[in-house]
């Protein structure tokens, strides 16, 4: 059997898609889609794994034992198990999808709230073509890589993104931007890469493949997140299996209210990574303020406590606390987060004076799924190298995009400038200023970035001389058109 071209498997999977519409909300798409993706990919490896360990030990036994399998299937649970049904369909399903979670530790909970057992919304009509499309191609492993089947996941989500509108930025970053991010950060191979509000994992994943296309081992890094959308949470942990990583620590829960990530036995601290990056929710109004008013119980607070409609500022001290000594942190945030005063200034300023801001740099509008308004990555480094002490590089991308019908996006050379720009960290006409603390300090610590990078077209010189000898003639040629006028009234009798 030919191994699956990436475009193939991309066709095949929306197709999957198409069968469903009418029947759900779009927004739904993606739990069912994605359940039977990640159960049809168990199945086949699972009986791959089987044959190869049959044609090892000439044993049926030890070949099915659940030592032998990265992940177990309870017997009668496999694919073609359900597939010998043609009524109730969606119970022998639900049934599977259970008895896999009940079966392996780590998969508990990435069927979450996938309920075919709805005949009003899946009678078994539907399900037997949807079940029929997904079996027209194998999913082994030596018919799609890890690495093409993780692709085409991560396209799915991007198209179910676009698909679900304002609500596709709840669970999905543009990739264009996660890979700026990536490039600023630059994680090496060893380093803990952490993602408090990792959504898909695509920021986890970015960091994979960032070493992946330098020819380094991706499987040397340790990936954490957290994630409050258990739906959300799922679908990061499919894409994390699908792309072969078994050994993420992903935890669910409001990272805001309760951090799952901990040091210490007695007295809980946060714990610290090499590189934190993130694209928390804007402007978040119930973040967790009636917990932090009374004082963050992990000292994540230390520059003050975020006003009550805007919780930005509380995701970006959680990942400096998230910071190992040298540590880098990229986050998506709103541009209101660089100007606005009040707490929000107080803490701003706090940042500032312990010179933990590094970069700030501007994105064109319309970039993500239902937030038109401008954004910004903000770079945090706990120790700047000594050239960059004292100092900020502030960059202007507003005018780095490729406009989009519905949406805007970054090209690869938008990308390349801004990252080079970050990376040179020095003055570029019309992009980028690295500016003194002092002069930021001297302008109430306002980042507001059209105030050091002006985009506003140059004005021409002006030959002063020319310009009034052009007056001069423009002048007497009315002076001229005013007395013929006034001549043809006198011989018409209107002037004396």
């Amino acid at each position: 059997m030919p191994t699956l071209s990436l475009a193939q498997l991309e066709t095949h999977l929306w197709r999957a898609a198409d069968i469903l519409r009418g029947s759900i909300d779009s927004g739904d798409y993606k739990h069912y889609i994605f359940g039977l993706l990640f159960f049809k990919r168990l199945s086949d490896v699972w009986e791959e794994e089987y044959e190869e360990r049959l044609a090892r030990y000439h044993d049926a036994q030890l070949a099915a034992d659940s030592d032998e399998h990265r992940f177990d299937i309870p017997k009668g649970h496999f694919w073609k198990d359900v597939r010998k049904h043609t009524t109730d369909i969606g119970t022998h399903l639900n049934s599977a999808f259970r008895a896999i979670e009940d079966a392996n530790m780590k998969l508990r909970g990435v069927f979450q709230d996938v309920d075919f057992n709805n005949k009003e919304r899946f009678p078994d009509a539907m399900l037997e073509k949807l079940l029929q499309h997904f079996e027209t191609h194998r999913l082994r492993n030596r018919d799609v890589e890890p690495d093409v089947l993780g692709q085409a996941y991560e396209y799915l989500i991007a198209q179910f993104a676009d698909d679900a509108g304002k609500k596709g930025g709840e669970f999905y970053t543009p990739k264009m931007v996660v890979r700026l991010i990536v490039e600023c950060l630059k994680p090496e191979e060893g380093m803990s890469i952490y993602d408090p509000t990792c959504g898909s994992g695509g920021m986890l994943l970015e960091a994979v493949h960032h070493l992946e296309r330098q020819g380094k081992n991706p499987k040397s890094l340790s990936l954490f997140g957290q994630e409050k959308n258990l739906n959300t949470w799922a679908i990061c942990q499919m894409n994390l299996f699908l792309h072969d990583i078994d050994d993420a620590q992903v935890a669910r829960g409001d990272t805001l209210r309760e951090p799952k990530h901990l040091t210490g036995e007695s007295v809980k601290a946060i714990r610290t990574f090499d590189r934190v990056l993130a694209n928390p929710p804007f402007s978040l109004k119930s973040w967790g303020h009636d917990v932090w008013i009374k004082g963050d119980a992990y000292g994540r607070d230390r520059y003050g406590c975020p006003p009550k409609s805007y919780g930005d500022l509380a995701f970006v001290q959680h990942m400096v606390a998230s910071l190992r000594e040298g540590g880098v942190c990229g986050v998506v945030l709103p541009h209101g987060i660089l100007f606005r005063g009040g707490a929000e200034g107080r803490i701003r300023e706090g940042l500032i004076r312990d010179d933990l801001i590094e970069a700030v740099i501007g994105l064109a509008p319309n970039l993500f799924y239902g937030a038109g308004i401008p954004a910004c990555v903000l770079i945090l480094r706990k120790k700047k190298p000594a050239d960059r002490r004292g100092k900020i590089l502030i960059a202007n991308g507003v005018q780095q995009f490729v406009e989009g019908k519905a949406q805007n996006h970054l090209s690869d050379a938008n990308l390349a400038a801004l990252a080079k720009a970050y990376d040179d960290f020095a003055d570029a006409e019309r992009l980028a200023r690295v500016v003194p603390v002092s002069e930021v300090e001297a302008n109430d610590f306002n980042l507001n970035i059209s105030r050091y990078v002006h985009l506003g077209e140059e004005a021409a010189e002006v030959d002063v001389a020319a310009e009034v000898e052009k007056l001069v003639a423009l002048q007497g040629e009315r002076d001229a058109a005013e007395t013929r006028m006034m001549g043809f009234l006198r011989e018409l009798g209107y002037v004396a």
